[in-house]
């Protein structure tokens, strides 16, 4: 028997296959405890390559953290459009309808956070540190929409319930809403992902909501 016939030959990635291999790979070392700086040699030894085979399918890791980025961005629009629908095609809410779609915001966020530490981690801007400065200001307007998709949901309930400064009002709570959840990101990761962001979830909102 020829014994090199019995040595099965090493199955190439699909295309794009191995892109996502890497930004899950980022993604998990990003979840260690205490990680330092993730370096592209020690990405590309967790995957067992060469740092030439990464950079065949990112130009920098700046562009592996776009990558996560754009993960974080999709995902979660994607359930906050489910719960607060976008622009004008938005209804007009309730007071009650309002405070819970800005609830079940907030609920969104935190959870997935909860569910992907690494990401966290990006969301805080802890891990893009030492990164390209680019990335810490998008993540800043990720934040900045979730600002504005609580305004949308707060102003539509002040506005029921017969406010004289729906805008205003609006314009508070989001802000207050918002700095709770990047607080509760921040305490998350740096506890070493011990206090979950979901803690005592809803008697905090009952209390600020």
């Amino acid at each position: 028997m020829d014994e090199t016939a019995a040595v099965p030959a090493r199955k190439r990635p699909k295309p794009g296959e191995r892109r996502v291999q890497i930004l899950q790979a980022l993604a998990t070392m990003l979840e260690q405890p205490g990680a330092e700086r993730v370096t592209t040699a020690a990405l590309a030894a967790r995957l067992e390559v060469s740092e030439a085979a990464l950079y065949r399918h990112f130009a920098s890791k700046a562009q592996m953290f776009e990558g996560l980025i754009e993960f974080i961005e999709h995902t979660v629009f994607a359930l906050l459009n489910q719960i607060v629908p976008p622009g004008d095609s938005a209804p007009a809410a309730s007071a009650d309808t309002g405070v819970r779609q800005a609830g079940r915001v907030v609920a969104v966020l935190l959870q997935f956070a909860e569910k992907n530490p690494g990401m966290a981690r990006v969301m805080v801007g802890d891990a893009l540190v030492f990164e390209n400065e680019r990335l810490q200001q998008r993540m800043n307007q990720f934040f900045d929409r979730v600002e504005s998709t609580l305004r949308q949901c707060l102003r539509a309930a002040a506005q029921s319930a017969g406010s004289d400064t729906p805008t205003m009002d609006a314009q508070v709570r989001a802000a207050v809403l918002t700095a709770f959840v990047m607080g509760r990101l921040q305490r998350f990761t740096r506890s070493g992902f011990r206090r979950v962001p979901s803690e005592h979830l809803d008697a905090s909102l009952a209390f600020m909501l």
